[in-house]
């Protein structure tokens, strides 16, 4: 380890091996470390499935489940928006070469004890029953307006100022009710709470636009995901790292962050000290250098059905709105199955999470766990929400955020771009990106 570095980077999860990518492309020397045996850090896959009992100390679970290298259980199971940031950013670093994706089946919201798929075109808009008829009439007419919304085009802006106008004045514009606000703020805007209402109405705008654009590309929704789980991203970038003369390290333990006169010059491990220029990370190796910031809930379920209200479908999202259930925070449901190769046959994966908010987090998913019915097997776990006390411009250690409670990549991506910008002090220009990813070599 006597080489020296442009960037050494801990931790092999998702955000970490998109850095890594985007640094590896742009002709940067990276060494890259994880004190565990398995790629994937927080947001690992348990494959097979007898790691995901053993990380929560259940006994091994046998033949009960099929077999048990059929499943790939992400422990932060997330999915990508098909025209969505992080997907280009794969693009970009090449890492799809590797990579098969799949559709996710169904996007739906939760109201009133019901779950609907969510409308994003006019046929689903006026067939859907999650509004009534002059509703709908109103939600079509605000819909073509983000439609043809053009940020660079002030005529399709049809008297709204983008930057001054609030959503809340947008949705009064066009009449939509509390409950149309929901599911369009919450399931394909995607906010978190309702914050974005007092803000300037283009932010969201731009956010819906990128729903319907993703849902154009396949249909059923805007969601795609990796077969095999998400196991599949970090193990993708090791062979895109070794193209670019990187080098991927398991099973080494970080005994130091070596700094000099406030800044970090190398990383010992083992008795060796590699050196760098700059160290990225996940939280967990900079106890230090990050503060709590909150807490989130997971429970990952096995079950042997699919669930009764969207049987349909083998994989989808489901988004319960925080106005729905009485929360500042939304609840987050996604199942997955055969389809994407994480489950045996006839098996499904379902994901609840949320932002933790009472004494009692397991008891806050239960809006979610109902829609579920029988539960085979349940893996709770709460996490501290971090995010770093500093840029790290001075010490040239980054330290990204740990995840939050999203069944979505679109927040990861903000601060895998936040990260970027502070690494290089620009933002990252999309526009050196055209390609589809199905095109994409």
């Amino acid at each position: 380890m006597d080489e020296e570095y442009d960037a050494i980077i801990l931790g092999t999860g998702l955000k970490e091996c998109v850095l890594s990518g985007m640094l590896s492309v742009s002709g940067k020397k990276v060494l890259h470390m994880d004190r565990q045996k398995y790629y994937g850090g927080a947001s690992a896959s348990m494959s097979p499935l007898s790691e995901l009992f053993s990380k929560f100390d259940r006994p091994e679970p046998g033949d009960k489940y099929g077999r048990q290298r059929d499943w790939n259980v992400d422990l932060i199971p997330k999915i990508l928006m098909a025209s969505g940031q992080l997907v280009k950013l794969l693009i970009h670093s090449g890492v799809t070469r590797y990579l098969e994706f799949k559709q996710i089946e169904g996007s739906y919201v939760y109201k009133g004890g019901k779950i609907f798929k969510v409308p994003a075109n006019e046929k689903e808009a006026l067939s859907s029953s999650l509004m009534g008829i002059f509703e709908k009439r109103r939600f079509k007419s605000f819909l073509n307006y983000v439609v043809d919304f053009e940020e660079e085009n002030p005529s399709t802006f049809k008297g709204v100022d983008p930057d001054k106008t609030t959503m809340t004045e947008l949705y009064k514009k066009y009449g939509l009710d509390e409950n149309t606000q929901g599911f369009v703020g919450h399931a394909m805007a995607l906010h978190r709470d309702d914050e974005y209402i007092k803000r300037p109405c283009k932010e969201t705008i731009l956010r819906i636009k990128l729903y319907i654009d993703s849902l154009a590309r396949y249909g059923k929704s805007p969601y795609i995901y990796p077969l095999y789980g998400l196991g599949e991203l970090p193990q993708g970038f090791a062979r895109l790292s070794a193209i670019y003369g990187g080098t991927y390290m398991l099973d080494k333990p970080i005994e130091e962050i070596v700094i000099e006169e406030g800044k970090v010059v190398g990383v010992k491990s083992q008795g060796e000290t590699a050196k760098c220029k700059m160290v990225i990370g996940d939280p967990s190796y900079f106890p230090d250098r990050v503060e709590k910031r909150g807490q989130v809930v997971r429970a990952i379920c096995l079950l042997n059905h699919s669930i009764s209200e969207i049987q349909a479908v083998s994989s989808g999202q489901i988004i319960i709105p925080q106005n729905q259930v009485g929360r500042k925070s939304d609840i987050y449901v996604l199942v997955l199955s055969k389809t994407h190769n994480v489950a045996t046959e006839n098996w499904y994966i379902a994901l609840v999470a949320t932002t933790v908010e009472t004494s009692n987090p397991e008891a806050e998913l239960e809006p979610g766990l109902k829609l579920l019915g029988p539960i085979a097997e349940k893996f709770v776990s709460v996490d501290d929400q971090t995010v770093p006390k500093e840029t790290g411009e001075e010490s040239q250690i980054f330290v990204t955020n740990s995840y939050d409670a999203t069944t979505h990549f679109e927040t990861t991506c903000d601060d895998i771009l936040n990260v970027y910008r502070r690494i290089t002090g620009e933002d990252f220009d999309f526009s050196k990106i055209n390609q589809d990813i199905e095109t994409a070599d």
